[in-house]
């Protein structure tokens, strides 16, 4: 038996299967997707099994054997093995990378170096040795980090005796988490032999009489480490009495249950509404067909999207099927996992980046072992082990955190996609505000199919009316002699709302107190030294800091360059907005939720509870504040600078702001009170901020397509930016010059280097190299090539054999390249 293995080593020369003798013993357990170690070279390594086979193309006898099963049963499944094939071809990305991702971190081992006594002849030499006495105590192996550390003046004497054969060395892949046991101990499995017991004990041992009656009186296991705090005792006490079979100790696995401490109101399903309902049975429709058919619910905030994926969901169970439910991380929200686990309990796995790794691994196990049948999560739950999916529902589709910023660089969306068409299941992308290129191609009639896989739910549930939304043209109240951040009119609705015991959401897309800081005499900005960026002042720990690579030092109190005192603040941050609010409604009570106010575990859920239970006056915020919330008492929302997106250098700057606009507008007035939504803008005759004020999804994407056919940008094409950086500036202008040459020849040989203005149906365009937008990042330069493509052009291989070349040789690890296919940012 020969296992075809990829080995945990993420360079382009490993990046293909090697071939693997199975040991006889291990013969029933390999399968596909097993985790094994491996030796690979000196070191043992971890490996997953993509393939099994009877014969192999190299030599037997030179086929080293795995060395050990990581896994009784194999935590990939064969889908997923498939699925990192697709994945490593499409986003151009390590096969092993694409199969890490799958696997949750706690399941990524790494080597573990162990010595143990060979049993040779010289050990007389090292009789007295320290080392050699504890070896012989841990039964002859112990982890040489340990020993190490035990015997740091001993390191020249285990060397030698390691080169003489005495120790040998060994390695073991090592899991980062295992599965959490706690030492319980057991009642007495006789009660009335164990009370016969009690006198003798009283007199002989009277810590034991006193466990014992504990126990009897409670006959119920606790924790060994609970019991001898309650009775002040020691745990030799517990085992004494455990060596006298009065009562037993076990190690028992203790689940890490991130929400066991909470309690879930079970509920039922509420009676849909006419749209809600010819929705639902579109896709009951499609998913008893097992089209493999994708989806778009396009509903404005409020009409009742959750309930539909609800009933859905019970719908897939009822088929005895599986679903997954993805949600942008900000919006997995205690509210949101509250409505799943109500109508689902225990059936429902939780994933997210807030839980602990054990915590996560235990999730993990849960949907493995078919305890749970619904996963919600963030992006990467996507890659959850089930078997048979039914359905899969994106929420909030349009979601930029579904693309993942680090290699590989997938879109969860496409993932889906791909599994839905292994699995002949429904992939349903939900949202109010859909990206361009997800209703361009749902409004598209698939061949052979009656209608369009668009599905609408233009109004909120019953009739509940959209709120009023006021753009404010911050110009006018600068003319009017108003410096403050807070225009006339949302200072007035601000106090109507304090006044009335109302709650109001701000939202300002920036955290920290200022965005720059500058000199006015000189004109001096603080940047960071490591990257071409501007640092932002945080005043709570008075630091200033980079955003991209960490960098702070303390604020300065004159200006570096010229000494004068005249340095100054500008910009505003989450914290001066929370500042100013306390000086102008003295009292006022401001819950701040951006990434700084959020970092603790559990502090969205300690935030929002206190928010909901109306025990502060606002939730001021990021983007975080913008989606997944439903509060009652919520009837004003106030956009602090609607400009803050609308200024990026992105060809996506527009749909962005519409996108956020709408998203906290609908925050507002979800229940039986009227919402209000005031817009503060420097450009409020902006397409996006018009038809975001009167909810107009319609008329925003028909000006945004025209703009986008006359730029040729997504969804009229598709898009890969490589991005190539080095320490030396000559060194990568010389590199990424050759890589768009080498680029250029191969898509002119196959016919493709065509203009994208062009009538012909497959196209391809390569801008570059330049540098990037972020022109220095970590002390890396960085240059950039945006290729634009459409039609059946396999643009990833074609990049792949352009920097074959280039990731092999010597420029390897002076110049790395990053591939993003289809990005959705370009910085």
């Amino acid at each position: 038996m020969i296992a075809n293995i990829i080995v945990d080593v993420p360079s382009r020369q490993t990046d293909r299967p090697f071939d693997y003798k199975v040991p006889k013993s291990l013969q029933p357990w390999i399968e596909l997707g097993s985790r094994v170690g491996v030796p690979f070279g000196p070191r043992v390594l971890q490996g997953v099994v993509v393939g099994l086979a009877e014969e192999s193309e190299y030599d037997h006898s030179k086929l080293k054997p795995i060395k050990e099963l990581l896994d009784p049963e194999p935590p990939l499944l064969p889908d997923l093995i498939e699925l990192s094939k697709w994945l490593s071809e499409k986003y151009c990305c390590s096969r092993i990378a694409a199969l890490q991702i799958m696997l949750p971190s706690a399941l990524k081992g790494k080597e573990v170096k162990y010595i143990a006594l060979s049993g040779a002849e010289q050990e007389q030499a090292y009789a007295n040795s320290a080392w050699l006495q504890a070896l012989r105590q841990e039964d002859g192996a112990i982890k040489l980090e340990k020993l190490m550390a035990m015997f740091p003046e001993e390191h020249r004497s285990i060397k030698q005796a390691l080169q003489q054969g005495l120790l040998t060395l060994s390695g073991k892949v090592k899991d980062r988490t295992g599965i959490k046991q706690v030492r319980m101990v057991l009642p007495p499995a006789d009660p009335e032999a164990a009370r016969e017991q009690l006198a003798a004990l009283k007199k002989q041992a009277r810590k034991q009489y006193e466990v014992l009656s504990y126990l009897l009186e409670h006959p119920e296991p606790i924790a060994l480490a609970q019991l001898v705090a309650k009775l002040n005792t020691s745990s030799s006490v517990v085992q004494g009495l455990a060596g006298k079979e009065l009562v037993r100790i076990e190690d028992v696995e203790q689940k890490r249950d991130p929400y066991r401490h909470r309690q879930f109101e079970p509920s039922s399903p509420l009676p849909l509404t006419e749209l809600q309902r010819h929705v639902y049975e579109r896709i009951v429709k499609e998913m008893e067909r097992k089209s493999g058919q994708t989806m778009l619910l396009h509903g404005v905030t409020g009409s009742g999207k959750t309930e539909v994926y609800l009933q859905s969901i019970a719908q897939c169970l009822d088929s005895n099927r599986q679903a997954i439910v993805l949600v942008p991380e900000i919006s997995l929200t205690p509210q949101m996992v509250e409505r799943f686990k109500s109508r689902f309990g225990d059936a429902v796995a939780v994933m997210h980046s807030r839980l602990s790794d054990g915590e996560r691994y235990d999730e993990w196990r849960k949907i493995r072992h078919g305890q749970a049948r619904v996963v919600v999560g963030a992006r990467s739950a996507i890659f959850a082990p089930f078997s048979s999916i039914g359905l899969i529902i994106i929420d909030e589709e349009h979601e930029s955190s579904y693309k993942q910023d680090e290699t590989p660089k997938y879109h969860a969306r496409d993932v889906a996609v791909r599994r839905a068409k292994q699995h002949g299941a429904v992939v349903l992308l939900g949202s109010a505000t859909p990206s361009l290129e997800t209703f361009v191609a749902a409004s598209r009639i698939p061949k052979g199919a009656a209608e369009a896989p668009l599905l609408s739910m233009p109004e909120r549930v019953a009739g509940q009316a959209m709120p009023t939304v006021h753009i404010i043209d911050m110009r006018q109240e600068l003319t009017q002699g108003n410096r403050s951040m807070f225009s006339s009119a949302l200072y007035e609705a601000l106090k109507q709302r304090l006044e009335r015991q109302e709650q109001t959401v701000l939202l300002l897309n920036r955290r920290g107190y200022s965005t720059f800081v500058m000199c006015r005499s000189c004109g001096y900005t603080a940047s960071c030294p490591h990257c071409d960026i501007s640092l932002t002042y945080h005043q709570k720990t008075r630091l200033l800091r980079c955003h991209y690579c960490g960098h702070a030092e303390q604020e300065p109190k004159q200006c570096p360059q010229c000494e004068s005192e005249h340095i100054r603040f500008f910009g505003t941050g989450t914290q001066k907005v929370e500042e100013e609010l306390a000086k102008l409604f003295p009292g006022i009570r401001v819950i701040r939720m951006d990434v700084d106010t959020t970092t603790e575990k559990n502090a969205h859920e300690k935030l929002l509870k206190t928010f909901s239970e109306r025990k502060a006056d606002v939730l001021l915020g990021t983007q975080m504040v913008a989606k997944g919330l439903d509060f009652p008492y919520v009837t004003l929302v106030g956009v602090i600078a609607a400009d803050t997106t609308l200024n990026l250098p992105d060809f996506r700057a527009a749909e962005r702001t519409f996108q956020l606009l709408t998203q906290v507008a609908g925050r507002a007035g979800r229940h039986h009170l009227q919402g209000e939504v005031m817009i503060q803008t420097y450009n409020p005759e902006h397409y996006a901020v018009q038809a975001a004020a009167q909810h107009h999804y319609e008329q925003f994407i028909q000006q945004e397509l025209e703009l986008r056919m006359g730029m040729m940008y997504p969804p009229y094409c598709r898009l890969i930016c490589i991005t190539m950086s080095a320490e030396r500036l000559d060194q990568l202008a010389e590199v990424s010059t050759r890589f768009v040459n080498e680029l250029k020849e191969i898509a002119q040989y196959e016919g493709v280097l065509v203009p994208l203005q062009s009538r012909m149906a497959r196209a391809m365009e390569i801008l570059g190299p330049v540098a990037s937008p972020l022109a220095r990042i970590k002390d890396r330069y960085r240059y950039q090539c945006v290729i634009k493509y459409r039609g059946s052009i396999d643009a990833s291989t074609l990049v792949e054999r352009a920097m074959e070349p280039f990731v092999a040789g010597k420029t390897s690890k002076q110049v790395l390249f990053s591939v993003d296919v289809d990005p959705q940012v370009i910085v």
